[in-house]
């Protein structure tokens, strides 16, 4: 793997990674969820729990049953997020039990892809609480169950859809579907624009309704378009639209003709409106 230097900046921070998009999601719209990842022999073998955020912004713990947590979420300010984040995982790995790593830059270490087993599956779970921070059979005093409990009340509900990947429902007082993909930014965009000119970018519905396409944002170097829901619509009803939906969107992501003026003015709309997220 190509070494980049630590001044830098890395636009894709998480490529090469089992299930990027996923990273990508943890580190900018889903609040609460774990995912599984292991180091490499020469960094120990360890199991690793990398969770979307931890309490006080920390960016790592070694909890004091021994469980290893990485966030994505945090005050991370160097060039390569990658780079901070294995910092903060191998400072983690060496501390005592019972410590939080605070998050800094670390310039010039290694960087998450050389400390994973690439070969281990990123496993996503996502909560509808926080009590993954917390040894299970540690005491849960009265203070610890009310910052459990503030953490869970102030929480997004969303759900990762199964009939696609990387696919994430919300509820935001308005509901929402977010979608991370691996693709190209252009290629997305082009795609986008020809179903949108074809006017079936929109979800459609089992009950009629449609989901409409409101545009997109970049999130650590991949691009994530944004369906807005019709009141009240579940994760579940999203299933197969989404589905039916990412077959279209596979259909015009393998057509190669240039587009004609209507994809044109419809692919300049949705370049307005795009939105980057560091």
């Amino acid at each position: 793997m190509a070494k980049n230097s630590s001044d830098d900046f890395v636009l894709r921070p998480f490529e090469g990674l089992p299930g990027e998009p996923d990273w990508v999601a943890f580190r900018e719209i889903v609040p609460a969820a774990t995912g599984t990842a292991r180091t490499v022999k020469e960094h120990g073998g360890v199991d690793v729990v990398v969770v979307t955020m931890l309490p006080g912004g920390y960016a790592a713990m070694h909890r004091p049953d021994g469980t290893i947590l990485l966030a994505l979420q945090g005050a991370l300010s160097s060039t390569d997020l990658s780079r901070d984040l294995a910092g903060a995982l191998l400072e983690a790995i060496d501390a005592e039990p019972g410590t939080a790593i605070v998050a800094k830059p670390a310039p010039g270490g290694p960087r998450l892809q050389d400390v994973l087993d690439l070969r281990v599956a990123f496993e996503v779970t996502v909560h509808d609480d926080y009590d993954f921070w917390v040894d299970g059979t540690a005491e849960r005093t009265a203070e610890v169950e009310q910052s459990l409990t503030e953490a869970a009340e102030s929480t997004i509900p969303t759900v990762r859809l199964a009939s696609v990947e990387h696919a994430y429902w919300c509820d935001m007082g308005k509901q929402f579907l977010r979608w991370v993909r691996t693709e190209d930014e252009d290629a997305v965009v082009d795609a986008l624009a020809r179903l949108h000119a074809q006017r079936v970018s929109a979800l459609a519905l089992a009950d009629g309704g449609q989901a409409r396409f409101l545009g997109m944002f970049r999130a650590a170097g991949l691009v994530v378009p944004v369906w807005e829901l019709p009141k009240g619509v579940q994760a579940a009803d999203v299933e197969q639209p989404a589905a039916e939906l990412g077959a279209r969107l596979d259909a015009a992501l393998a057509v190669t003709e240039p587009l004609d003026a209507n994809e044109r003015r419809a692919r300049a709309g949705i370049v307005s409106r795009q939105v980057t997220l560091r």
